[in-house]
């Protein structure tokens, strides 16, 4: 009987926000090893995993490495995990390797991390290891990244309540290449350019092409996958923009011209992605006239956490405190030396400072009063089902009450407050509240589906885009910069077959 396949695994999942002024270290990592990420795994990790364990091949875990999405990520402590990964290599000597990814990290020195590492390993192992990835539709996805791997995909759609399928799929795709069923090779059609808004993939452009990508898919039989991605706004490298890949059995002649359809698409429609969200006053406005929809969910675009934002804005804040007496709500702001302040003072203390403000440029910190009523090390675990299981940590976190009606988290991390749990695991209780503010753009409609109504407010930060606010000095986003009608072309990318002619 013979051996089965060894797979080495492993996850390194960071969205780098390049507005963040603050630099991503170990600090923020939740970091596992061995076995201990095979025993509660989320996403990508969750469906790799699982299947490759089904189908009876030997998992060989290495790490997993996430943050929530923040500055970017420190460059030595990259290159200690790209190491670490290298060594586990060498030592395991797999016949394919798995990885879970998100697209879009990047550190102080490369941009393109994810594209470093694969080429690193390919280098290490050569041409005949398959090499399997799953990420986010938001990658910043590079010829590099491509020209590496044997099989890059994304989850489909936005919220994310497909990760764990993506990576079901991954290892579909890599036990049919080291069975000899599947001889991969990606096509790949890129628009140089990144779009403003209406990034939600049921509806408006978004869901029409993916739409036709179905469609495609289902009438060319060889076609295993078709991935769209939409970048990540806030990086900043050559490659940025919308990139369609095509997933094959062999080289087929039908896929080059789909991809370039599919991508000329995004041209074609740019006028439409755009978005249409509340002013701060007209979001409480909104939650003062429609008691029947209480609670809401906020989210707080410009402080987006899970876009690489600090969390520490205090804009909703100081307009519910000073401009609508009465409601009640719940919010986070990141602001360890506040924290800190308030958990020396003890539970049941009233305490005065100011809070927020304390990394993004131009935000102002909010004097506040309030009395402390919970103190903790902030870790919880998500309730899902974005992230679901996964654990969370805020680091320290007092809960002031204000006003006797407004419970400030203060975090010394930037919170995952697209959960409920964020909030619940220290001690507050949904249901009694107008409103909670969460620093996510779409994934918090999953986790609190069911529990509160979502609303969008456009609110500055370094989290939402605004024309003009941001400097792109290597790559294009419309319509900022003028962009002539880009000529696009299909790109072949393999490993091991021949170049499509």
């Amino acid at each position: 009987m013979s051996e089965p396949y060894r797979v080495l695994v492993a996850r390194l999942y960071h969205e780098s926000n390049r507005l963040n002024p603050e630099s991503t270290g170990e600090a923020r990592f939740l970091i596992q090893r061995g076995q201990n990420i095979l025993r509660s795994p989320s996403g990508v990790l969750k469906g790799l995993t699982e299947t490759l364990a089904a189908a009876g091949l030997m998992i060989e875990p290495i790490f997993s490495a996430g943050a929530p999405p923040s500055g970017l990520v420190d460059q030595d402590f990259y290159l200690s995990l790209r190491e670490e990964l290298l060594q586990a290599v060498r030592r395991v000597n797999p016949d394919a390797i798995g990885l879970e990814l998100h697209g879009a990290m990047g550190t102080v020195d490369t941009p393109d991390a994810e594209g470093d590492l694969l080429q690193a390993l390919r280098h290490l192992v050569g041409p005949l290891v398959p090499i399997g990835i799953g990420l986010d539709l938001h990658a910043h996805v590079t010829r590099r990244m491509l020209d590496n791997t044997d099989i890059c995909i994304a989850c489909k759609k936005n919220p994310h309540s497909d990760t764990v399928e993506c990576g079901q799929r991954v290892a579909e795709l890599l036990i049919q290449q080291l069975e000899g069923r599947l001889r991969p090779v990606t096509v790949s059609a890129f628009v140089p350019m990144t779009l403003p808004g209406a990034q939600e993939t049921a509806s408006g452009p978004l869901a029409e092409i993916h739409r036709v990508a179905r469609e495609y898919a289902a009438l060319h039989p060889n076609i295993q996958d078709i991935s769209i991605f939409n970048a990540f706004r806030f990086v900043d490298d050559e490659e940025m923009g919308q990139v369609v890949t095509i997933l094959s059995n062999g080289p087929d002649s039908d896929t080059p011209a789909l991809a370039v359809d599919l991508a000329k698409r995004f041209w074609a429609e740019r006028e439409r992605f755009h978005d249409d969200f509340l002013t701060v006053d007209e979001l409480f406005a909104l939650i003062r006239n429609s008691p029947e929809k209480r609670p809401f969910v906020i989210a707080d675009m410009g402080d987006r956490v899970l876009a690489g934002a600090p969390g520490d804005s205090t804009i909703l804040l100081s307009a519910v405190l000073d401009h609508y007496p009465g409601l009640r709500g719940a919010l986070t702001i990141t602001d360890p030396a506040a924290t800190a302040r308030a958990a020396e003072a003890g539970l049941g203390a009233t305490i005065r400072l100011p809070v927020g403000a304390g990394f993004t440029p131009g935000f102002k910190p909010k004097l506040i009063t309030g009395r402390v009523e919970h103190i903790s090390d902030g870790d919880f675990v998500l309730d899902g089902p974005f992230h679901e299981g996964e654990h969370s940590t805020m680091g320290r976190t007092v809960v002031l009450q204000v006003d006797d009606r407004i419970h400030v988290l203060l975090t010394s991390k930037p919170a995952y407050s697209h959960d409920p749990a964020a909030f619940t695991s220290q001690g507050i209780r949904l249901e009694n509240l107008d409103f909670v503010v969460a620093k996510s753009g779409y994934h918090f409609t999953l986790n609190f589906a069911g529990r509160a109504t979502p609303v969008h407010v456009n609110t500055p930060g370094i989290g939402y885009y605004r024309k003009g606010q941001f400097k792109y000095e290597k790559s294009c986003f419309w319509p900022e910069h003028v962009i002539p009608a880009p000529v696009i072309y299909a790109r072949q990318h393999s490993v091991n077959a021949p170049p499509y002619r």
